[in-house]
């Protein structure tokens, strides 16, 4: 009942006809709808009351269109009971008063629903414009919120550019390129997560992922030749969880693009999320020259495996690796 008080047909309709004659459109067929159906039910429910029906479609009729649209309802439907239904058919002046005690009191009964049912149409409609109007604020702020973040991403990268361009230590670009390319990874999940939509019930992770290989892809510097194999199955994740899992890979991406292809022209970066288990698993591979023994921490450096260790543990997951010959795996195994 809740959706029908929402559905103003007088104000939906208004470009094609004035309300006045939505209005009187919805009670004169309401009306009809009860006094069509009446005799079929009669002959169902022999001795149903003449204006069991009327009840129900000026209710609907209110609901559709305000109480206007209910009182042609129902003047329409009690006039043709009156007149056809009731003793003395055809007949506007009754022979008797037996029945006029029922009428009365059907006519105070048409009164107090359409009362009550137009107070509630109006009480709907009117919290149905307020959360309108809230959510129409609350997308302009994300709108807002997403801008300034934006500018703020470019504002920090454009000074560690600067920064990492006007140095002359080779240590110290380094460390700033890192910078760089990590502030580069937030905000392109950012990019991905929060451009402009107001869906929160959750992220894709496959149409996310498929979209960050790609921004992966043309953002890595020309030198890397890195060929990318993006697989996902489909499941639905919280937008903070996501893009906990979007900052892991482009952390692990990344400095497998620095490190895994060393004395290499080209190399394979593998990126897969399948369900594992009762959760997920988060594979990402590389076939590089591999580290001997247990010395994945080499490859990421004490700050970028603190990094991933954390935004693995925003994720809900536990990450483990495995190294050989062969290339470095890091999985990154996730509860539902």
């Amino acid at each position: 009942m809740m959706q029908l008080g929402e559905l103003d047909l007088p104000d939906r309709l208004g470009r094609y006809a004035p309300p006045w004659a939505t209005q009187l459109a919805i009670g004169l067929i309401c009306a009809a709808i009860a006094i069509i159906l009446r005799s079929p039910l009669e002959k169902l429910v022999p001795g149903v009351g003449p204006f069991v029906l009327a009840f129900p479609m000026l209710l609907v009729a209110t609901l559709l269109g305000s109480w206007r649209a209910g009182a042609v309802t129902g003047l329409a439907a009690s006039l043709h009971i009156w007149y056809f239904v009731l003793p003395a058919h055809h007949n506007l002046v009754r022979n008797g008063l037996a029945d006029t005690p029922r009428a009365i009191i059907a006519i105070i009964a048409f009164a107090i629903l359409l009362l009550v049912t137009d107070g509630f149409r109006r009480a709907t409609i009117g919290a149905m414009r307020e959360r309108d109007r809230q959510l129409a604020e609350r997308d302009l702020f994300l709108r807002e919120f997403d801008h300034r973040a934006k500018n703020n991403f470019a504002m920090v990268a454009g000074l560690l550019d600067m920064q990492r361009r006007r140095t002359a230590d080779p240590a110290t670009k380094e460390a700033l390129a890192a910078a760089l390319a990590r502030v580069e990874g937030i905000a392109r999940a950012h990019a991905h997560l929060y451009r402009g939509s107001a869906d929160s019930a959750g992220t894709d992770i496959r149409h996310y992922l498929g979209e960050l290989c790609a921004a992966l892809a043309d953002t890595l510097p020309a030198q890397h030749k890195i060929e990318f194999d993006c697989s996902a199955d489909t499941a639905v994740l919280p937008r903070d969880r996501a893009v906990s899992i979007g900052l892991v890979v482009n952390e692990l991406v990344t400095n497998a693009a620095k490190h895994a292809f060393v004395g290499r022209e080209r190399g394979t970066v593998r990126i897969d999320f399948a369900a594992h288990g009762v959760g997920w698993r988060l594979t990402v591979a590389d076939d590089g020259v591999g580290l001997p023994g247990d010395r994945t921490e080499e490859r990421n450096g004490a700050l970028g495996r603190r990094l991933v260790d954390a935004f693995a543990r925003q994720a809900g997951g536990t990450l483990s690796a495995e190294s050989d010959t062969g290339g470095t795996r890091f999985m990154l195994d996730l509860e539902p």
